[in-house]
């Protein structure tokens, strides 16, 4: 009797042994089958990404015209003023740029034509700002926990021919607006679609963001640790605090190295 029963439990214990071998592995091909999934999106992201950069200054050298053509009207950038004035805002996606140059010795390491600030309108952070993620961040930041203004999200510096040089990160009474932590940043970044309107622009911003994400990533790191590291309670409104973090890029190289 104890014979059949010790038989029995064996039997039991090697048929589930056999049916949970078979879940995991089954799991584990689905969570395989996933991640090849994950790393083909992303490869078409980026050549969809390389495409449309060259496509667009392809474009631009075809018709002899500049990026920022349209938005200067053939003049040369007046320091401080927003082009366009009031802003290129994508109503359906939910972001806004605008473009400017400071005076050359506000930035005097940068060697920039001008910059466009990035900014992610209410609706793609409204309702974020419940996470315990983002309500420590904005203690930490010494924000308020909500706000109506745009959240900026990064900034790109171009040369004279409208090349992109540097992506950087600036503390919020630069722009006068406030921020998002890093990882809600870069998930807002990373599901980024561009219509303004003005399709050169918004496509070089577009694959900039896709093709550098992992950097800005890192970009976006960087400048937290230094809202965090900065003394003070007042760190979002401290003049001596501007630059955050800062990135040269070479898009060729990039390009090539893709």
């Amino acid at each position: 009797m104890l014979r059949e029963m010790r038989g029995q439990v064996l039997r039991q214990y090697h048929e589930e042994k056999q049916v949970l071998g078979q879940q995991v592995r089954t799991k584990m091909r689905a969570e395989s089958r996933s991640q090849m999934h994950a790393k083909v999106r992303t490869k078409e992201l980026m050549t969809a990404a390389v495409s449309r950069l060259l496509e667009t200054y392809a474009d631009l050298a075809q018709r002899r015209s500049h990026l920022f053509a349209d938005l200067l009207g053939g003049q040369v950038p007046r320091q401080w003023r927003h082009y366009p004035e009031d802003d290129a805002i994508d109503p359906v996606g939910g972001f806004q740029w605008f473009y400017h140059a400071h005076a050359p010795q506000d930035r005097p390491a940068a060697c920039e034509h001008g910059h466009i600030h990035l900014f992610a309108r209410r609706k793609l952070w409204t309702r974020r700002l419940r996470s315990m993620r983002e309500i420590a961040f904005a203690r930490l930041s010494g924000e308020p926990p909500a706000s109506h203004n745009p959240r900026h999200l990064l900034s790109i510096g171009f040369d004279a021919k409208g090349v992109p040089t540097t992506i950087f990160t600036v503390n919020s009474w630069v722009t006068g607006d406030r921020m998002l932590s890093a990882p809600l940043t870069a998930d807002i970044l990373q599901h980024m679609t561009l219509d303004t309107g003005n399709e050169a622009v918004d496509a070089v911003i577009g694959s900039l963001v896709r093709l550098y994400r992992e950097e800005i990533d890192g970009l976006l790191c960087q400048r937290d640790q230094a809202l965090f590291a900065w003394p003070g309670d007042q760190v979002l409104s401290d003049q001596r605090l501007e630059l955050l973090s800062e990135l040269r890029i070479d898009v060729d190289r990039k390009l090539r190295a893709i």
